[in-house]
């Protein structure tokens, strides 16, 4: 599994981004640079991440940081998997 791709696919199907996201890279910046991910969008992906990985996301997990870029997001996801 390309977990990147994962993450990507989860990314633009919660912020209907049309396949927009597929062209992002590690370095795109997401928080603050992605207008449609807000405060409500950011549960949605950690809600769908949880769902398509198969893990659970504490609260005192994760802030913004994880969010900073692509890069970051992929990070998180494969310490959870780890």
């Amino acid at each position: 599994m390309d977990i990147s791709k994962e993450v990507l696919a989860v990314i633009d199907e919660v912020l209907s981004l049309g396949g927009r996201a597929l062209a992002y890279d590690r370095d795109t910046p997401l928080l603050g640079a992605v207008p449609e991910l807000d405060s409500m969008a950011v549960v949605g992906v950690i809600n769908m991440l949880e769902e398509r990985f198969g893990f659970i996301v504490e609260d005192d997990e994760i802030d913004g940081s994880s969010f900073a870029t692509v890069g970051t997001l992929v990070d998180f996801v494969e310490g959870k998997l780890a």
